[in-house]
C-alpha cells in the first residue's frame, strides 16, 4: 500500500501494528523473569505455609470439679450509718475538736458550743425549783395544822380546803420546775457535740468562732460508719427464686469486686432483699454487709456484687473458650488419638468463673480445643501448642 500524503505530512497505516508488537514483547520478558525467580520466592516463605493441613491449637481436658454459681449485679457502697452533726441550740462555736478524715470513737468530743448561757439557765431553773419546793413544804405544814385544829372548831372548813388547794398548786409548780430543769440540762448537754457512733469524719463545714443555730441544715461535720459497711445492688427479678432458695439454706455469701471486675475488695453476706420489684426496670434491690477491715470499700464507690447462690459439687466442666455455638446448639471440637478433631454436640449448664458445666456430650479426660476453632472442620489434623 502506498503512503497517503496530505499536504506535506505522511500517514503510515502500519504504526498500530508496531505498537502492539512492542507490548507483546514486554509481556513475554516479564513472564520469563517471574519464572526464573519463582523457586527462590517459594523457598523464602515461612514453614507454616508448607503444612497448611495441620492447624495449631490449644486444648484443655474435660474434668470434674466444684463450681460455685454466682449472680452478679452492679452496686453502690453506702455507709452503714451516716450522721450530720448539726447544732441543736443557738450559740457561738467555741472549738472544733476533730481532724478532718479522723477515725472517731462513739462519744468522742467533736465540737463545743458556748455553754455559759445554758448553764446560767439551768442554775436559774434549779433555784426556782428550790424556792417552790420550800413554799410547798411550808404549805403542807400549815395544812397539817389546820386539819388538826378543825375538829376543835379552831380552823374552819374553808381554811382547810383553801390550804389543801394551795398545797396542790405548789406541788404542780414544783413538777413544772423540775421539767424546766430537765429541759435546761438537756440544752446544756447539746452544747457539747459528740460522735454518735464509731466512724470517720468528713470535711469540716464550719469554723470555730461562727454562730450556729438549731435551724442550720449544713451542720458542722458528717460522720460515717465504715466498719461494717453496706453495698446496695440490683439483680433482675428472674433471680428472685435462686436468691430465696439460697436464703432458705442459710447465710448467703456476697463478694465485692472493683468496677472492672478485676480485683476482689471484700467478702460479706446478704442482709436484705427489698420488699418490692421496680416495675420500670424489672429489677430488685438487695443489700449486703461487709466488715471492710482495710477500708477497701468507700461510700459512693461503684462495685460489682457476686452473690453465691449455689455450690455444685463434682460436675464435669470445660473452659468457656471450648464451647462453640452452631445451628443445632452448643458443641465442642474433641481431639482424637490420631490428632484429628471431631464435633461433639453438648448439653451445657451454668457458666461461672471461666468454666462451663457440661451435662452431656463429653466424658472426663476428653481433650477439647480452646483456640483456632474457626479453622477446623471434622477430620482436621491439629498440633497442640
Amino acid at each position: 500500500m502506498s503512503d497517503l500524503r496530505i499536504g506535506q505530512d505522511t500517514v503510515r497505516p502500519h504504526g498500530p501494528r508496531l505498537w502492539l508488537g512492542g507490548v507483546t514483547v514486554l509481556a513475554i520478558v516479564g513472564v520469563s523473569i517471574w519464572y526464573v525467580h519463582r523457586p527462590a520466592a517459594a523457598a523464602s516463605r515461612p514453614d507454616e505455609f508448607k503444612d497448611q493441613g495441620i492447624v495449631p491449637v490449644q486444648t484443655a481436658l474435660a474434668q470434674r470439679q466444684d463450681v460455685p454459681i454466682y449472680l452478679e449485679g452492679l452496686g453502690t457502697v453506702q455507709a452503714f450509718y451516716t450522721a450530720t452533726m448539726a447544732a441543736q441550740v443557738n450559740g457561738q462555736l467555741q472549738s472544733v475538736d476533730f481532724t478532718e478524715g479522723q477515725l472517731v470513737k462513739k462519744g468522742q468530743l467533736l465540737a463545743q458550743i458556748d455553754p455559759r448561757p445554758y448553764r446560767a439557765a439551768l442554775d436559774q431553773a434549779v433555784a426556782t425549783e428550790a424556792k417552790d419546793a420550800a413554799q410547798l413544804q411550808s404549805a403542807r405544814q400549815d395544812l397539817a395544822r389546820y386539819v388538826a385544829l378543825a375538829p376543835q372548831n379552831l380552823a374552819s372548813k374553808q381554811q382547810v380546803d383553801d390550804q389543801r388547794a394551795l398545797v396542790a398548786q405548789l406541788a404542780a409548780q414544783v413538777q413544772i420546775d423540775r421539767a424546766l430543769i430537765d429541759s435546761a440540762r438537756t440544752e446544756l448537754d447539746y452544747t457539747t457535740i459528740t460522735a454518735p457512733f464509731t466512724g470517720r469524719t468528713g470535711i469540716r463545714l464550719i469554723d470555730p468562732g461562727n454562730n450556729v443555730h438549731s435551724t442550720d441544715t449544713n451542720g458542722i461535720v458528717v460522720v460515717t460508719q465504715m466498719q461494717p459497711i453496706s453495698v446496695v445492688f440490683t439483680l433482675p427479678e428472674s433471680a428472685l427464686p435462686q436468691i430465696n432458695t439460697a436464703l432458705d439454706a442459710g447465710k448467703v455469701s456476697v463478694a465485692a469486686y472493683s468496677q472492672d471486675d478485676s480485683k476482689a475488695l471484700d467478702t460479706g453476706s446478704l442482709t436484705v432483699v427489698d420488699n418490692q420489684i421496680d416495675t420500670t426496670t424489672g429489677t430488685m434491690r438487695l443489700k449486703a454487709t461487709f466488715p471492710n477491715p482495710r477500708n477497701t470499700l468507700w461510700p459512693g464507690q461503684f462495685v460489682n456484687a457476686h452473690v453465691l447462690v449455689q455450690q455444685q459439687r463434682g460436675v464435669l466442666t470445660v473452659p468457656d473458650a471450648a464451647v462453640q455455638t452452631g445451628p443445632d446448639g452448643p458443641f465442642a471440637y474433641v481431639v482424637r488419638q490420631d490428632s484429628t478433631v471431631e464435633v461433639r454436640a453438648l448439653k451445657i449448664g451454668e457458666q461461672s468463673g471461666g468454666v462451663t458445666v457440661v451435662r452431656d456430650g463429653l466424658d472426663p479426660g476428653d481433650r477439647v480445643v480452646t483456640s483456632n476453632q474457626f479453622r477446623l472442620v471434622p477430620g482436621t489434623r491439629v498440633s497442640i501448642s
